[in-house]
């Protein structure tokens, strides 16, 4: 049976610690075991970053909106992870997305405070830290510089890419095919039509106002250029 410090072990930033290091960690670190029903706000957009939150059960929805509202992003995920772990220093210091509830989820928070007096400390939780932001800028780099797309379905499928986290499982993104049109620099009717090839080869599900990827790393594989 899984016991407590095996499921805190698997977490981002704990792996790599012993299990001697985790009780002294918990000895003096406040851990915060939380609940969360289906459909219920876990974290929202614009609240100030003054925790790590680790899901250890469950799955959930985070959703972007843009600055203008005129669009919006939802990702899915499982767990383990950890909620923009980025968030919590620099010049913003906000939650980008709302992070809402799938399923029954267990999460566990850590205040900064905890954070920068004690984990801080200790190297591996230190590295691990890092090496999470790390990757992310790498991530966001090989992105910006991806090979150029120039069909319409490429410019879409480059726009969705630019504006998820991860490369795989389900997203949503709630746009205005006027609105979609004039972000891949292309007329109405075009946006249309690519996006109705693309289902045509499911690799997405339209709805009124909707766009639904069953599968990002499907899309990615079999998109054209």
């Amino acid at each position: 049976m899984e016991t407590m410090y095996d499921t805190l072990l698997q977490l981002p930033l704990f792996q790599g610690l012993s299990k001697e290091d985790l009780t002294n960690i918990l000895a003096k670190v406040k851990l915060h075991f939380l609940r969360f029903k289906d459909d219920e706000v876990i974290l929202e957009a614009g609240t100030t970053c003054d925790l790590f939150m680790f899901i250890i059960k469950g799955a959930i929805s985070a959703t972007t909106i843009s600055p203008d509202g005129s669009y919006e992003v939802t990702e899915f995920v499982h767990a383990p992870c950890l909620l923009e772990p980025q968030s919590m220093f620099g010049m913003n210091t906000q939650f980008v997305s709302t992070y809402t509830a799938q399923t029954e989820v267990q999460a566990v928070s850590i205040d900064k405070d905890f954070v920068v007096k004690e984990l801080l400390k200790y190297d591996i939780f230190r590295l691990n830290y890092i090496n999470q932001i790390g990757y992310r800028a790498q991530l966001l780099a090989a992105k910006l510089w991806s090979s150029e797309r120039l069909s319409v379905e490429g410019r879409i499928v480059h726009f969705l890419q630019m504006h998820t986290e991860r490369n795989v499982g389900r997203k949503e993104l709630k746009v205005k095919m006027e609105r979609l049109a004039h972000i891949v620099n292309d007329t109405r009717l075009s946006v249309s039509r690519a996006l109705n090839d693309m289902q045509s080869r499911g690799l997405l599900r339209l709805s009124r106002g909707e766009i639904v990827i069953p599968d990002m790393a499907l899309l990615l594989r079999n998109s054209r250029e």
